[in-house]
């Protein structure tokens, strides 16, 4: 059985983003913690002799020179067009990201309320008639496509679906009747999914990305901004296991933004794009494969 690599030990991950802080010129830091909860980066809390800590991120082989330049990008996008409270970035570099250092959310249907709240704002507050982004971006590790489209059952198809299929874990793990089924969903998406207009979405909206500012409100991490349909923020949370307090975030979501009563039923559809990415990024997919598989399996043809 294939198994991710092995994590660095703490010590190393102390070393290796200590080292990034000196090259940047922040000198004075007393302790590194390492932080958990990360599939693509390493991370950490630094505590400097006279300051506040600081959230610090960086990748042992940055995937490209703009990697963290586009994050910083669109932690600023959701909190100035989209008014969601995001850190504050300190520092962006080639090697290195330092951010403002957030709380972890807490365990509370109120919390969750709020984010309801957050999330439709974002998502109806911005809404525009094309799609995409002003630059691609990174999701993870993988470059995301954000060439403008004015059809958003293009732009998901091209941009969000079949650009993993070149990918080399996907072009293992699928076979050719998996990659066929994929275009036949495809083709068939405005039978599928109702038409929408794209708004502001973070891209990459899972509970694990989901903190609290100092004053405990929602506040959200490690984005992959473009211009989206607002479902597939929805579809992330919805399929990866969100806490018991969540429950009440979705009724009160789909309330807010007048979502009809068939919103569930796309939600494996829509979260096909991030299970392509987890198939791509990493040896264990935590049954991305099989997923993707029962989702196309009604598009599959019959002998």
């Amino acid at each position: 059985m294939n198994r991710p690599p092995a994590p660095a030990r703490p010590d190393d991950s102390a070393s290796m983003l200590r080292e990034r802080l000196h090259a940047a010129g922040i000198t004075d830091v007393i302790t590194i913690e390492p932080a958990t909860g990360g599939l693509a980066a390493t991370a950490g809390f630094a505590r400097r002799v006279d300051g506040a800590p600081m959230f610090v991120k960086a990748f042992a082989e940055p995937p490209s020179d703009d990697a963290f330049a586009t994050e910083a990008e669109g932690l600023a996008a959701l909190r100035t067009l989209g008014g969601v409270a995001t850190p504050e970035v300190l520092l962006a570099g080639r090697d290195l990201l330092v951010l403002s250092v957030l709380r972890p959310r807490p365990s509370s249907e109120a919390f969750w309320e709020q984010l309801a709240h957050a999330l439709a704002h974002l998502h109806t507050s911005t809404t525009r008639s094309r799609f995409g982004w002003h630059r691609d971006n990174w999701l993870g590790r993988r470059w995301q496509v954000n060439t403008w489209e004015d059809d958003g059952f293009e732009f998901f198809a091209r941009h969000r679906l079949l650009r993993w299929l070149d990918e080399s874990r996907v072009a293992a793990v699928l076979d050719a009747a998996d990659r066929s089924a994929l275009e036949r969903l495809c083709a068939r998406l405005p039978e599928l999914l109702p038409e929408r207009p794209a708004c502001l979405t973070h891209g990459d909206l899972w509970a694990q990305n989901v903190l609290a500012t100092p004053d405990g409100l929602p506040a959200l991490i490690d984005p992959a901004v473009s211009y989206m349909w607002a479902e597939v923020d929805l579809a992330h949370l919805w399929t990866t296991s969100p806490p018991p307090e969540a429950k009440g975030f979705f009724d009160l979501y789909a309330e807010l933004t007048s979502l009809d009563s068939d919103w569930r039923e796309r939600m494996p559809i829509l979260q096909l794009r991030q299970h392509l990415a987890v198939i791509a990024q990493f040896d264990d997919d935590w049954g991305a494969a099989d997923q993707v598989r029962a989702t196309l399996a009604p598009f599959r043809r019959r002998a």
